[in-house]
C-alpha cells in the first residue's frame, strides 16, 4: 500500500492527530502568526544595524555639535580609553552587584507577600491600598530619607533600588496569581487539599510562568533607578561615571555608559527569556 493510499484509510481521529509540518516560509505580515529563529534574528540586527546608520549619517553631517550628539567612532574610542583606564570592569561590576542586591531583596519578599495578596482577600484588602499608593511614590524622592536612615554605604543605593521596583513587584505578582484558573482551585479542595497545599501546589505553580516574565519585567525597572541610586555620594559605577562626564561635558563617555546599561540589561532579560524557556518548554 502506497504512502497516499494508508493516508487516505486513516480513520479522521489519526489524521487530526497527526501534527501539521510547519512552513518555515509562511507569509510574515499575519495577525499573530510565526516566525523562524533566522528571520526574527535577520530583523533585530536590521534594526539596530538601520539606528547605527542613521546616528553615523546624523553625526557625519555636522549639523550637530559634537558635544551634543558624538558619533559612534568617538564613542568607541570613549570605551576603549574607559577601558585602558582599569575603571571600565570595576564600574560594571558594582553597579551589576548594586541593580541583582536591590532586586533579590525586592523578590524575596514581594513573591510571597504578593502570592497571599492574589490568594486571600483579607490580605489584600490590608496590603494592596498601600502598595497602590506607594507605587506612585517617585523614587527620587525617597533620597534624603534613605541619605538619613542608611547612610552613605551600598544599603542606601540598595534600598533605593528596592523602593523603585518592590511596590510594581507586589502588585504585578499579585495578578498573576488571581488570574490562576478557580477551577484547579475547586479541583483541589475537592480532593481535599488544605489552604497551605492549594497555596504551594496550585497557585504557586500555576503562576510560576507568569510570575518569571514578572520578574524579567520589574528586573528592567531596576535598571532604570541604577543612576538615581548612584547618585548617593557613590565614587564607582555605571550611573556615577554618566554623572561625572556630565559634569566635564564629556558626552562620548555619557553614550558609552548608556550603551552599556541597556546592553547588560538586555543580556539579563535574554537570560530569564531563556531560563522561561528552559522551566516551562510546554508554553509557546
Amino acid at each position: 500500500m502506497t504512502e497516499r493510499a494508508k493516508t487516505v484509510s486513516a480513520p479522521p481521529a489519526a489524521r487530526a492527530a497527526t501534527p501539521e509540518p510547519q512552513d518555515r516560509r509562511a507569509p510574515l505580515w499575519v495577525v499573530r502568526g510565526r516566525m523562524d529563529r533566522g528571520r526574527y534574528i535577520g530583523f533585530a540586527l536590521a534594526s539596530f544595524l538601520g539606528l547605527l546608520v542613521v546616528w553615523a549619517l546624523i553625526a557625519a553631517a555636522g549639523t550637530i555639535n559634537p558635544l551634543f550628539l558624538p558619533g559612534p567612532l568617538a564613542v568607541v574610542r570613549a570605551l576603549v580609553a574607559w577601558w585602558r583606564s582599569g575603571d571600565l570592569w570595576a564600574d560594571i561590576g558594582i553597579s551589576v552587584w548594586r541593580v541583582m542586591a536591590g532586586f533579590a531583596l525586592s523578590a524575596v519578599i514581594a513573591v510571597p507577600l504578593g502570592l497571599y495578596i492574589g490568594a486571600y482577600q483579607p490580605v489584600r484588602a490590608l496590603f494592596e491600598p498601600i502598595m497602590e499608593f506607594a507605587r506612585y511614590l517617585p523614587a527620587v524622592a525617597f533620597v534624603p530619607l534613605v541619605l538619613l536612615w542608611f547612610g552613605l554605604g551600598e544599603s542606601a543605593k540598595i534600598a533605593l533600588i528596592w523602593i523603585g521596583t518592590f511596590f510594581q513587584m507586589v502588585l504585578m505578582i499579585s495578578e498573576d496569581t488571581t488570574r490562576v484558573p478557580m477551577a484547579q482551585i475547586e479541583a483541589a479542595r475537592t480532593l481535599g487539599a488544605s489552604n497551605a497545599e492549594i497555596i504551594r501546589l496550585v497557585l504557586f505553580r500555576s503562576a510560576m510562568p507568569a510570575m518569571l516574565d514578572t520578574l524579567r519585567i520589574t528586573l528592567g525597572f531596576a535598571w532604570t533607578y541604577l543612576v538615581v541610586a548612584e547618585l548617593i555620594a557613590a565614587n564607582s559605577g555605571l550611573g556615577f561615571a554618566i554623572l561625572q562626564a556630565q559634569r566635564y561635558l564629556q558626552t562620548d563617555k555619557i553614550f558609552v555608559g548608556i550603551m552599556l546599561i541597556g546592553i547588560i540589561g538586555l543580556i539579563t532579560d535574554q537570560v530569564l527569556r531563556r531560563l522561561h524557556k528552559l522551566l516551562f518548554p510546554w508554553l509557546p
